[in-house]
């Protein structure tokens, strides 16, 4: 059964382009592509798409506040901005609000058809110079303090989370077994006082950055 994928854009050109693309794939089929977030959020939950690409600068409410709205009248649903910003604070706040990926709109076609695949799988897809800066977060930090700092073991496998690895793969990639990387996954989010891969993500990074007095992530 195709991937049904919700787009929210609010560049018209764009919108049909990508509808296109999903079009032209298979494995995804596009159920839905709004011009902004109110619309979005009436259409949206009768859509009950599998991930929606969302855009951050919308007219109105902001793609941030509608992942937010959205999230939880949809909690299987997979949601993945596509933006042209690469700042802390908008991938924090995308990530925070319920986002598991965040890609450029840059990103090549193959490969945006690829991440709306892999967020569906599990995955938590980057575009590679946004994921390979959160990842660097986590290496400017010693500790975050009594309540968050997490263990060496514990940072390995909130990198590789942050890199878009399943929990399949981190236990082939570390030597360890799925049981032990869910143990880990489990007393992570408990330090960190999130619920989802993409919150623990975004919470660390954005502690990270606090601790060494820079943001975890910058423009470019």
């Amino acid at each position: 059964m195709p991937i049904k994928v919700s787009i929210v854009e609010d560049s018209r050109g764009t919108r049909q382009s990508l509808a296109e693309l999903l079009g032209s794939s298979s494995a995804l089929r596009c159920v839905g592509a709004h011009r902004d977030a109110e619309h979005a959020l009436q259409k949206i939950p009768a859509e009950q798409p599998d991930v929606v690409l969302m855009d951050i600068n919308l007219p109105g409410m902001s793609g941030v506040d509608a992942v937010k709205r959205l999230k939880p009248l949809l909690p299987e649903t997979q949601f993945v901005m596509l933006t042209v910003y690469e700042d802390a604070d908008h991938i924090y706040n995308a990530l925070a609000a319920g986002a598991t990926g965040y890609l450029l709109k840059q990103t090549p076609r193959a490969e945006l058809l690829g991440a709306v695949e892999e967020v569906h799988r599990g995955g938590s897809p980057m575009t590679s110079n946004i994921a390979r800066k959160v990842v660097q977060s986590f290496k400017q930090t010693a500790a975050l303090g009594n309540q968050e700092s997490l263990s060496p073991r514990e940072q390995e496998v909130l990198e590789l989370l942050a890199r878009g690895y399943l929990y399949k793969e981190i236990a082939e990639r570390l030597n360890i077994s799925v049981p032990t990387v869910n143990t880990y996954v489990r007393r992570m989010y408990e330090k960190l006082h999130v619920r989802s891969r993409a919150q623990a993500v975004a919470k660390y990074a954005h502690l990270a950055g606090a601790e060494t007095g820079r943001p975890p992530v910058s423009r470019t």
